[in-house]
């Protein structure tokens, strides 16, 4: 099945306008995007009048639930997220892929017809028969502005001060998704949309301090631990990080301390993909596969949502993940098979095809 939009802004705004009693969730274990697209739109159909009931599940960066007001989003470690009595809506962002929705999956398939979905991933199901769909935007919160702007809500609020805003939510997913605007999905279209939100009051250095700079101390070790651990393959163009349980246990941080660390070891020159391996439990390691954009127009990159492909995973070109059923060691061989298979038959260039 071809993962493309169903609805427009317009038509989907329509059923938002319509909604009384609306949930809104998104993927398992939400990112700054993720949490920045359920608040965005939580707090637009809150100013539609609407009673809106958000949750998500798995854990969260703690840097990141500062974008929240206390009680504004249910959160559930690990469990089921029912949406509350009543929903006449339930609206999923960032993801269409029944997988990443184990927390509500049973309930959406159970009621089709109120599952609408906003998303920009190239592949997901029909899990959201009602779905805005745009691949070529960098986070979900560029696909959602314009069902905000449909929904005719102001971005920025009353006075100044954008603390806990839609705009706020909306700048720290596109902020986070494209790298602090490193990465080369930010195009001319994301500068534009930060420059409209940055008018709409955005503090990006007080977000930016809360989002990225307020780590705690054990997660320099873990990001010691996890260093100490890279090995490097394919003629210095991939390093496959490694941490196993003990790491978390003594260092006292969590998944939740992961988010960007698979990205350290990019300041090597010739280093074209990190793969960051973590051990779920014995019989399971979770895989992050991070690269970098082309140096020029139309020169070599690698797609990683090939690599995860290999173990059913994927994402974007330059970011997916995966989930290996492997011990740690076995996991790591079979991923450094993979990424020299991959070079094997890309030749000199390392671009898939």
């Amino acid at each position: 099945m071809e993962y493309r939009s169903t609805v427009g802004p317009e038509r989907l705004a329509q059923r938002l306008r319509a909604a009384k009693r609306p949930f809104v969730t998104t993927h398992f274990k939400p990112d700054g995007d993720a949490l920045g697209s359920v608040l965005a739109l939580s707090r637009a159909l809150a100013a539609c009048g609407a009673q809106v009931d958000a949750a998500v599940a798995g854990p969260i960066d703690r840097t990141i639930l500062g974008l929240a007001l206390p009680g504004e989003v249910r959160h559930a470690a690990k469990g089921p997220v029912v949406p509350a009595e009543g929903c006449d809506l339930a609206v999923v962002v960032d993801t269409g892929a029944p997988s990443q929705l184990e927390h509500c999956r049973a309930w959406l398939e159970a009621n089709p017809s109120l599952a609408v979905g906003i998303d920009h991933h190239a592949n997901g199901s029909a899990i959201c028969p009602d779905r805005l769909v745009d691949a070529s935007c960098a986070s979900c919160t560029q696909v959602l502005v314009r069902v905000i702007d449909e929904l005719g809500i102001p971005l920025g609020p009353a006075t100044r001060t954008a603390r806990h805003s839609i705009a706020e939510a909306l700048f720290a997913g596109l902020a986070t998704d494209t790298g602090w605007f490193r990465f080369s999905s930010a195009d001319d279209r994301v500068f534009q949309l930060a420059a409209r939100l940055l008018a709409a009051g955005v503090d990006k250095d007080a977000l930016f301090r809360m989002v990225e700079q307020g780590d705690a101390p054990g997660r320099l070790q873990l990001v010691a631990r996890a260093l100490g651990s890279i090995e490097f393959c394919c003629e210095g163009r991939v390093s496959i990080m490694r941490l196993a349980r003990a790491d978390f246990d003594a260092t006292g941080t969590g998944v939740d301390d992961l988010a960007g660390l698979v990205n350290e070891p990019m300041s090597v020159g010739s280093l074209e993909v990190s793969v960051l391996l973590t051990e779920g439990d014995p019989t399971l390691t979770k895989a992050s596969f991070r690269s970098k954009p082309p140096a020029s127009a139309g020169a070599a990159f690698v797609d990683v949502n090939h690599l995860a492909g290999h173990f059913d995973g994927g994402g974007h070109v330059h970011a997916a993940g995966a989930r290996i059923a492997a011990p740690l060691a076995e996991a790591s061989a079979r991923v450094r098979s993979a990424c020299e298979s991959y070079f094997d038959s890309a030749g000199d260039s390392g671009v898939t095809v």
